[in-house]
């Protein structure tokens, strides 16, 4: 079996449980103390639809004194996890211009991204309808996830559901480039 690698980027403001996610994912273990990221690296290999992919997940920093960091990440990313918190109205409504610089950096008009709405077990503070999240993923024309990694609802089909859509724009890039067209990342 041949395997795919592929890097992917978590993304989003700061406490929004982009970590929480990433571990849970990548260790099956919540962590319940929050610390700032700076910038952490993990591998993870998984079976998706029968195919082995190798992820590189890179978690980010969501703090706006390492925005500086940002481009950087951008320029690397295969596809990425909008991650914003349903109790946390800031962050969800900062998903917008992240979205719009990710695809600057990378000159596209499509990307493979995932929008994630967690902390979805808090259900008392919740400040962002799902209703609010499924619109703006469809304005941004990406998909849509909710998520508690307190909890490990929807985290390991949220990775598996970005691994289908980087192989299908890879595939689709292929064909593009294949049939004589640039591929760079117009895929609509």
């Amino acid at each position: 079996m041949d395997k795919q690698k592929y890097k992917v980027v978590v993304a989003g403001g700061g406490g929004v449980g982009k970590s929480a996610i990433t571990i849970q994912f990548t260790q099956a273990q919540f962590v319940e103390e929050y610390d700032p990221t700076i910038e952490d690296t993990y591998t993870k290999q998984c079976v998706v639809d029968g195919e082995v992919a190798l992820l590189d997940i890179l978690d980010t920093a969501g703090q706006e004194e390492f925005s500086a960091m940002r481009e950087q990440y951008m320029h690397t990313g295969d596809g990425f996890l909008l991650v914003y918190s349903v109790i946390d109205k800031t962050s969800f409504e900062d998903i917008r211009l992240l979205h719009r610089d990710i695809l600057r950096v990378k000159d596209c008009s499509y990307l493979p991204m995932v929008l994630v709405a967690n902390k979805v077990d808090i259900k008392n503070e919740r400040s962002v309808a799902s209703r609010d999240g499924e619109e703006l993923a469809a304005t941004l024309k990406i998909d849509y996830a909710e998520t508690s990694a307190k909890e490990r609802i929807h985290i390991d089909e949220t990775f598996h559901k970005l691994i289908q859509l980087m192989r299908e724009f890879t595939r689709r890039q292929h064909e593009e480039k294949k049939n004589g067209k640039k591929g760079n990342c117009t895929i609509l």
